[in-house]
């Protein structure tokens, strides 16, 4: 298995108890460079993996295929973490290098456990409040996917963003509650507690 563990915006006290016990309970650990080793060397010893800054898909490519294949003998038999700046799930090169190890090494299975994202981290030092909605990119002025809190009617909340040209969602409901509830697309239920996250795709 290989996990995609999220170190939070920079500031070492932000890693969250859950990664930091990870880290010490992972066979090896990876990390894509300085920053990030340095946060992860209180607690475990880890190997710098090159990710270039780059926009050539050619030597992205060739780089995720690199590294899928110095993790893959890891992740096959035990568990290898790789340790990211921020959230693996957040304009990561996780979800690239996951693309990879499957294409080169199916079976693995990868998964993500979450951090202080850079962007509830910014609000905290900028000093603003985002609670009236935000829209999050890299560049593109439109994106594809929507994140909808507090959702009570998920079914009337789908039927409006379908015709905004959104096809596909998620619901989830009561997030590490233990009654932890996933729904997807035509399962959405008609009524859901006030702890409701809506995922839309267009």
């Amino acid at each position: 298995m290989l996990i995609g563990i999220g170190l939070g915006p920079g500031e070492p006290e932000y890693l969250t108890l859950r990664a930091v016990r990870l880290l010490k309970e992972a066979d090896a650990v990876f990390v894509p460079g300085r920053i990030a080793f340095d946060l992860v060397a209180p607690y475990r010893e880890a190997e710098i993996l090159e990710f270039p800054m780059t926009d050539d898909e050619t030597v992205i490519a060739a780089c995720m295929e690199r590294n899928a294949d110095r993790i893959a003998p890891v992740a096959a038999t035990g568990t290898a973490v790789l340790g990211l700046i921020g959230d693996p799930n957040f304009f990561s090169t996780y979800s690239r290098l996951c693309e990879a190890i499957q294409v080169r090494h199916p079976g693995i299975v990868c998964r993500t456990e979450p951090a202080i994202s850079s962007i509830t981290a910014f609000a905290s030092v900028a000093g603003v409040s985002l609670s009236e909605g935000f829209m999050v990119t890299d560049g593109p002025d439109e994106v594809p996917c929507r994140i909808q809190l507090k959702v009570r009617r998920p079914r009337e909340a789908a039927a409006h963003l379908r015709e905004l040209g959104y096809r596909s969602f998620i619901l989830v409901e009561r997030m590490y509650m233990g009654d932890t509830r996933v729904y997807r697309d035509r399962e959405l239920p008609e009524q859901s507690d006030y702890m409701s996250i809506l995922y839309a795709r267009r």
